[in-house]
């Protein structure tokens, strides 16, 4: 079979069409695409462990139309390798150690439960909880002021977008546009943390010995991928308990649940479906030859339900153990945040648990077109006529 990214059913539910794909083999060739996929768990691994398959950016072209967004990735440390990789992950990688991420558990807790609070018993999860609960969170870490907080997440949906497969003229325009108007905006920030530092990481990154261009690049970064997982997941997995209410029960009755049931999120529908790699030299993944030079991506979602790992793959198990999933990658390019994430979610989740322990969508949610990015574009949910936890313990 030949998997077609564009087709509304794949995108609405990609599982068994990544389930038969894997079925054929360790690794196929996707012709449309011009890159082998890795399907199984194994080889997904290998794509994402192996130092021999790495990124290395080619700029767009034409340049001058693809400045903007060539400038910013190409100081990217996600599409550099060692050892310019190592230098610019080493200089942000201490904002998000486990100690200063935990110390910040409490307030995100209260943010999340301030959040809730101020949407009332029908709301949408995303508009009114995850979205500003991410954005506050990683932008107070970078020192975005408050008042410019809102233009973050437009500039990160129309940069993000140029990671699908599929993508039109106009979603290519709105990248560029996105991504000139960020980096000016990130430029102008820098330049007033140099004249009067603050205790933040713009500051911080300000007085490292980055480039201006790997500044841009490096905060863009963090602020796009600071926010995109933990929401993306956060909405897929309340989709996911909504329709298996008996999940929902479990955690109900056993709060202590909360941390495990996030895992199960990023391996059951996860954030990022597809990582792609370039092999710098023959590389043999799965007893397939990937020759030098040739793309073969890891297959996220497809690997989180490899029957050879997961008992039951398709399952939506709140208290499985162990979880071993790609949901955040591996290797190298494993994903820098994904302690801060994680603490968003669970924040978010135990907020949702303590307040409405009968919550039920209150619509159809609405799903966004895309595969790379799996994410919904509305998640209605509604507790009305419930007395919620809070209440009824006050």
């Amino acid at each position: 079979m030949t998997l077609d990214f564009a087709d509304p059913d794949f995108l609405a539910d990609p599982y068994p069409a990544l389930a038969e794909l894997r079925a054929q083999g360790p690794l196929t060739w996707h012709e449309p695409t011009g890159r082998f996929l890795a399907a199984g768990h194994a080889e997904a691994n290998a794509v994402l462990r192996d130092r021999r398959l790495g990124r290395f950016w080619v700029d767009r072209e034409p340049a001058d139309v693809w400045e903007p967004f060539n400038t910013l990735h190409r100081n990217q440390m996600m599409e550099n390798e060692p050892p310019a990789h190592t230098r610019l992950r080493g200089l942000v990688a201490g904002a998000f150690g486990r100690g200063h991420v935990e110390r910040l558990g409490p307030a995100v807790a209260a943010a999340a439960a301030g959040l809730l609070d101020a949407a009332g018993p029908e709301f949408d999860l995303l508009a009114d909880v995850a979205e500003p609960l991410a954005v506050t969170v990683i932008a107070e870490l970078l020192g975005v002021p408050e008042a410019d907080r809102h233009r973050l997440r437009p500039w990160s949906a129309a940069i993000v977008r140029m990671y699908e497969v599929s993508r039109t003229e106009s979603d290519e325009e709105a990248a560029i546009a996105a991504c000139r108007e960020f980096a000016d905006y990130l430029s102008h920030l820098a330049a007033l943390r140099r004249a009067a530092p603050q205790d933040d990481l713009i500051s911080h990154l300000v007085e490292s010995p980055l480039s201006g261009a790997e500044l841009v690049a490096s905060a863009i970064l963090l602020l796009n991928a600071g926010h995109e997982a933990s929401v993306n997941a956060l909405g897929g997995g309340l989709v996911a308990l909504m329709r298996h209410p008996d999940q929902w029960r479990r955690l109900v009755t056993d709060r202590g649940l909360v941390p495990v049931a996030i895992e199960e999120f990023l391996r059951y529908d996860p954030p990022l479906h597809l990582f792609a790699r370039t092999a710098a030299a023959d590389v043999v993944v799965g007893g397939v030859t990937v020759p030098a030079g040739a793309e073969v991506a890891a297959l996220l979602g497809a690997a989180n339900r490899d029957p050879r790992v997961f008992a039951e793959p398709d399952m939506f198990d709140v208290g499985r153990d162990p979880n071993p999933h790609l949901g955040f990658g591996a290797g190298l390019h494993f994903c820098l945040g994904a302690p801060l994430a994680r603490l968003e979610m669970r924040a978010a989740l135990a907020a949702l648990v303590d307040r409405w322990p009968r919550l039920t969508l209150a619509a159809e949610p609405v799903q966004r077109p895309t595969f790379v990015l799996r994410a919904f574009h509305e998640v209605r949910l509604t507790a009305f006529g419930q007395v919620r936890h809070s209440d009824r313990s006050g």
